[in-house]
């Protein structure tokens, strides 16, 4: 046991990690910083060669700010996402996320209105170690998921906490 611990004090920190552990820590922070409309966090999630789908594809950290700038705005929608499914490749370098959204809107007649949806992300971890958003495809607002999806949206996020680097 002791040279267990000896041997593993010699490790990095990502060796010991558990790597969907890290990538769930990493989409729940990605949805805190559109939480807290600060896009400078939410850039930071992006990989440089980011593609977000929808109803158009949108290439590159700066193209995908600038179609998420409604979410930063202080009048602006809100949107809250949390991983149901994490999976990473035995490589330990790329990861599926998928999981409920829910966004949040005000109608012209000013009404509150929700919607909900499924996410899915990809995650590549780079050479700093440390998991960014390579592909992300939100499906269209649909059906109110199932209560536990929505108890998934307000559960406590733990650990994962903005600021925080779990990455490594």
């Amino acid at each position: 046991m002791r040279n267990w611990l000896l041997a593993a004090a010699w490790l990095p920190v990502a060796a010991l990690a558990d790597p969907a552990s890290e990538v769930r820590c990493a989409e729940i922070r990605f949805s805190l910083s559109a939480e807290a409309r600060d896009p400078e966090a939410f850039r930071s999630q992006l990989d440089p060669d980011a593609r977000f789908a929808g109803s158009e594809v949108f290439r590159g950290p700066q193209a995908i700010l600038t179609a998420w700038a409604p979410f930063f705005s202080q009048e602006g929608p809100r949107i809250t996402w949390r991983p149901q499914v994490v999976e990473v490749l035995e490589s330990g370098d790329l990861a599926l996320t998928r999981g409920p959204y829910r966004l949040e809107t005000v109608s012209k007649d000013g009404e509150a209105v929700v919607r909900w949806g499924t996410f899915n992300s990809v995650w590549r971890k780079g050479e700093d170690h440390t998991w960014r958003v390579v592909f992300d495809a939100g499906g269209p607002p649909g059906e109110s998921p199932s209560d536990d999806a929505k108890a998934l949206l307000d559960a406590p996020v733990g650990d994962c906490i903005m600021g925080q680097d779990a990455n490594r």
